[in-house]
């Protein structure tokens, strides 16, 4: 038990090491579209059941949502990726939005935003609709779009982190995001990221940007050792028997596995792989044809018995020798060549349901579990994965300690029906560290400069911000969520009740402080509320000497009045746009101007009966001289 609760602490501390570590992430983005319908009966024309629309979700997917798993569970996250002009591109720019991650995708006019679109009744999916072609290619425009992009953003990450080198993570699904000259230019620019993740259907076309970390599911693992043609060599006398744990022994032929794919590999999803023997040889014979094809006279191995097949991977095993394998095992014994054709120091081959294997250059493979859910609960669990395995690795994390955090991001992400995305608060309170501890939201300025500087010392970047906020709205939520990711802390200092008066006139603010401050520090964004009494922060700015200090408004930072102070004491000024037609100004208009509404339909409303009542006893009047009160619709 004290073995257990030292390796959770252990673990929490990592997560804590992560917390504003920055990392880019370049691919295939898309949204998740999620349609939950009721159904009761089948259709007439046809045996499919009639759905009732219930309502509708969205979601980042693929690369973006790699990129919120990041941002939630802790880390600074910046998105670089084509995306399309259209309503689909529009939502997910909401959904990055939402999740603090940094915006840097590229609009492709005329071409879509890949859409996954699932249909659900009674927690079943029924159907999946896609939409973006992935044979579409990028123009050299946008080609040349994207690579400004991505070294932009390189560049302003670096800057933002104080010159450390941020991780990279490549998700590469096939979708076109990703072509020639980008691969080109990631191998290129190799050195400017610490940590390299990579996630590709493809595994071959990466084989020169010697990642840090590959992540294969099992399918894609077993298409790349199938495409190159290898065969396990069996000179450890304790496996050469039994290379794989097959069962098969030199007696019965001691035939290695075969492994197989389609002429046409599905770009979305695991290929169908054929895991056999292979007929009349001992392995996989070299041909003159495509490396790792099967020669002409071998025809697929799928004779199953009783229709054995492991779900949810696209994998066949063969009931001669098939029978008793063990994936785990099988990929645990062919971690050295796959960090061989790849390039990476560790390999990590997700086996779904069953959990991972991960091994790298020294020390033995770790072995992670998870739990089966219904597959409508497993979406995305694998951009979990791969945002809290490259968060551990960067954080210089022991590969055996990455290895679970990651299954542990994945698995405590996959409770419901949606797309997965695991926050950090979810993966410390799955350590036994729930992340509301006991920290002072509201604080004082004695007390605000005290744990400031206890930030700085352990190398944390401060934002910090000011405002009235009388009425909190969308406009200031999602403005707090900017500033946020900015940094590893926000300081929300907000004007008192006479600063407001002085600044907005008599009538202002229209909520007391108390109010204002409880609002700001229930925002899961913000760090700390601090009240000030001065018409300006600059004493506040003074005491703090913020890294970053951000504004609202479309000005430019030159012009925001702090900004000589804010740059004077090494820090940087950003401005950020205001949310359309939200202001807390329009709230109060909006709010006064149904109330003048009412007040003129109860002008003109006949004057009611009023009950009075008397010394001498109590009756009904209507009352219509000097002694009624007015109806003006208006409180005395």
């Amino acid at each position: 038990m004290a073995r257990a609760a030292a390796e959770q602490l252990r673990f929490a501390d990592v997560v804590q090491s992560w917390l504003g570590r920055p990392v880019l992430v370049i691919g295939d983005a898309m949204l998740d579209e999620w349609r939950f319908a009721d159904s009761d009966r089948l259709c007439r024309e046809a045996p499919a059941p009639v759905l009732t629309l219930r309502r509708r979700i969205s979601a980042a997917g693929g690369a973006a949502n790699t990129a919120v798993n990041i941002a939630t569970l802790g880390g600074r996250s910046v998105l670089v990726a084509p995306v399309g002009a259209d309503a689909a591109g529009d939502e997910l720019h909401d959904c990055l939005d939402r999740a603090g991650v940094w915006d840097r995708t590229v609009s492709q006019p005329g071409r879509y935003t890949p859409v996954k679109r699932r249909m659900l009744a009674g927690d079943q999916i029924l159907l999946r609709e896609d939409s973006g072609d992935p044979d579409d290619p990028l123009s050299d425009l946008g080609v040349d779009c994207l690579l400004t992009a991505l070294d932009c953003a390189s560049a302003e990450l670096r800057a933002a982190s104080g010159g450390e080198k941020p991780a990279l993570v490549v998700c590469d699904y096939g979708l076109g995001a990703l072509p020639a000259p980008v691969r080109a230019w990631l191998v290129e620019h190799r050195d400017r990221y610490a940590t390299v993740a990579l996630d590709a259907h493809d595994l071959a076309d990466w084989r020169g940007l010697a990642p840090t970390v590959v992540t294969p599911s099992f399918a894609e693992a077993t298409r790349l050792l199938a495409r190159a043609g290898t065969v396990r060599p069996t000179t450890n006398p304790a496996t050469a028997a039994d290379p794989v744990g097959t069962g098969a022994s030199p007696a019965a032929g001691g035939r290695e596995l075969h492994l197989e794919h389609p002429e046409v590999d599905p770009a979305d999803g695991p290929s169908e792989l054929t895991v056999g023997t292979a007929p009349g040889a001992a392995g996989m014979r070299r041909t003159d044809g495509p490396t790792g094809e099967p020669t002409p006279g071998e025809s697929r191995v799928a004779m199953t018995r009783d229709g054995l097949s492991v779900t949810g991977t696209g994998v066949t095993v063969n009931a001669e020798v098939g029978a008793g394998v063990d994936r785990a095992v099988l990929a645990e014994s062919r971690l050295a060549e796959l960090r061989a054709h790849t390039g990476a120091a560790v390999v990590a081959v997700t086996l779904d349901t069953e959990g991972a294997v991960v091994g790298g250059v020294d020390g033995a493979p770790a072995r992670s579990h998870s739990t089966p859910v219904p597959a409508s609960h497993a979406v995305g669990a694998g951009d979990a994965y791969l945002a809290a395995m490259t968060l551990a690795l960067a954080a210089d994390a022991p590969l055996s300690t990455a290895a679970q955090l990651a299954q542990l991001a994945a698995t405590s992400t996959v409770a419901g029906t949606g797309t997965c995305v695991c926050r950090r608060e979810d993966l410390l309170a799955a350590l036994g560290r729930p992340a509301a501890d006991d920290r002072q939201v509201l604080v004082d300025t004695g007390h605000l400069t005290e744990i400031v500087a206890e930030h700085r010392r352990a190398g944390r970047s401060i934002v910090f911000t000011n405002g009235c906020f009388d009425v909190l709205h969308r406009g200031h939520v999602r403005y707090l969520e900017q500033a946020r990711a900015l940094g590893d802390l926000l300081v929300v200092a907000v004007n008192s009740d006479g600063s407001v008066r002085r600044l907005k006139g008599a009538d202002r603010p229209v909520n007391p402080i108390e109010d204002r401050a409880a609002l700001l520090a229930a925002l899961t964004c913000v760090d700390h509320v601090v009240v000030f009494e001065e018409d300006s922060p600059a004493a506040l700015i003074e005491a703090v000497r913020p890294d970053v200090y951000v504004k609202g408004g479309d000005y430019p930072p030159e012009l925001v009045p702090e900004a000589p102070l804010v740059q004077r004491l090494g820090g940087q000024v950003r401005t950020l746009g205001y949310v359309p037609d939200r202001s807390t100004s329009a709230i109060i208009d909006r709010i006064r101007a149904y109330g003048q509404e009412g007040a003129t339909d109860a002008q003109a409303a006949p004057t009611p009966a009023v009950e009075t009542s008397g010394a001498t006893g109590t009756g009904t009047a209507a009352t219509t001289g000097a002694d009624a009160p007015p109806l003006t619709g208006k409180a005395p």
